[in-house]
């Protein structure tokens, strides 16, 4: 299951932007990635890890902007279509399982 939060939030006032790059250091604490500048996604092993992960970033929410996240599957992320520019770019591939023995 992959996790992505998209937001926009303010950053007019220096408050503002200190908020909003607390909260995207928070996203890379918990282990997301950058996809694009408010778009951030993570690999989660289910969706008892995903909804833990959610209530993480409920407690780390910002006073002010818009966060919405997203859930969806393993299939439904290699079915993503990237470009760069009029590019195509490489398929996405989902993270391989680690095997502790």
């Amino acid at each position: 299951m992959w996790l992505q939060v998209l937001f926009d939030l303010p950053t007019k006032s220096k408050k503002d932007r200190k908020a909003a790059s607390r909260f995207r250091h928070d996203l890379l604490d918990l282990g997301f990635e950058m996809s694009q500048f408010s778009v951030y996604q993570r690999f989660c092993s289910g969706k008892e890890m995903a909804e833990n992960v959610i209530k993480k970033i409920e407690q780390n929410l910002p006073e002010a902007g818009k966060i919405h996240i997203l859930t969806f599957t393993d299939k439904q992320y290699e079915n993503m279509k990237t470009f760069r520019g009029k590019e195509r770019g490489k398929k996405q591939k989902n993270p391989e399982q680690f095997s502790l023995f």
